[in-house]
């Protein structure tokens, strides 16, 4: 009979891989698929950016910082007892009418889409349809933003060269298999919306209060930071996505900060499934549920070779990892990478 490992040895072991997998990046910077000197990367990074002088510095740091003041807050929708929300359809239309099944299913009462309805999958103009018969109340992403606005890029706001090059691919797809009809429509959609659940009021965003394609990664946004977010838009949550990594976060005050999720594309946990959220009235405020949801990824992925988008956004489907757009990972979700 072998002898069996202590299960806290097993999990010393794991803890001692992970730490050198994150040692190992020390120094370093993902680039396609090598690792070169940090220094040479931030070097590359400053080249491809805009160079700004002291004051142009000043006024852009003094901006980041203010408090958001596009006029009036929206008025607050609802109350409602039970919503579904959920971001990033990346033109996943399969995954959008399984979405609107299992909102119905679960009894939702209203259904909000955060934005990002182009890029990775195919046939854009089948996703608005199914938006309608749902009644989905949509926010305007980047994604909306860049094809409304005629911009030549998606402005998702990745930094390495090879995101961006996957990136242009799928938006020069999106820009060109949409009508100008819808890309009018899309620039009629809200960048906020506020929405009351129970007795808490709920501030619905894309990337953040602040940028529409703010990451706000669960490792890299510290608790204090959606405190701060949540005082200046007087809220008691906030609902984001754009990261295409789900998470929910009770913060010290116990209000709520939720990325919501992404139904285009898996989250990059070798699991097919994709995720969106559900939130409910409760005795203690809300409840949030992070929810995963299969559909018919082989039929996407068939769809998607027909239209020969490129095959490592198909992999990505088929394998629930990524294989690209991943550089912009902070270390820590960056280490869980298969890739």
């Amino acid at each position: 009979m072998a002898n069996r490992i202590p299960e806290d040895a097993v999990e010393k072991a794991r803890r001692a891989a992970e730490r050198q997998k994150l040692t190992r990046h020390r120094g370093l910077a993902t680039w396609g698929e090598k690792l070169v000197p940090l220094e040479r990367f931030r070097k590359a990074v400053d080249e491809a950016g805009t160079a700004l002088n002291p004051e142009e510095r000043a006024d852009a740091r003094q901006e980041y910082r203010r408090p958001n003041s596009e006029g009036p807050a929206p008025e607050a929708e609802g109350p409602y007892r039970r919503i579904a929300v959920f971001g990033g359809v990346y033109n996943n239309h399969c995954a959008l009418a399984a979405l609107l099944e299992e909102a119905h299913r679960r009894d939702a009462e209203a259904v909000y889409c955060l934005g990002d309805l182009g890029g990775f999958g195919p046939h854009p103009e089948k996703v608005r349809p199914l938006l309608e018969q749902g009644a989905v109340k949509t926010l305007q992403g980047n994604y909306e933003e860049s094809l409304a606005s005629g911009r030549e890029d998606c402005n998702c706001g990745y930094t390495d060269p090879r995101d961006n090059h996957f990136a242009t691919l799928s938006y020069r797809y999106t820009e060109a298999h949409c009508s100008p009809e819808f890309k009018a429509w899309m620039g009629t959609l809200p960048r906020q919306r506020r929405v009351r659940v129970g007795s808490r009021e709920l501030l619905l965003v894309h990337g953040s209060p602040r940028r529409i394609n703010e990451f706000l990664f669960f490792s890299s946004a510290p608790a204090a930071y959606f405190e701060t977010l949540l005082d200046q838009h007087r809220c008691d949550g906030l609902l984001c996505t754009h990261t295409g990594l789900h998470w929910h976060r009770r913060l010290p005050s116990g209000r709520d900060a939720v990325n919501v999720g992404v139904i285009g594309r898996p989250a990059n946990d070798g699991d097919p499934r994709v995720w969106f959220s559900i939130l409910e009235e409760s005795r203690n405020g809300i409840d949030v549920e992070l929810v995963p949801l299969a559909y018919d990824h082989q039929g996407l992925a068939e769809e998607m070779r027909r239209e020969e988008l490129p095959e490592e956004f198909v992999e990505t489907i088929l394998s629930g990892w990524w294989t690209t757009c991943l550089e912009v990972l902070p270390p820590r979700e960056r280490a869980a990478s298969k890739y």
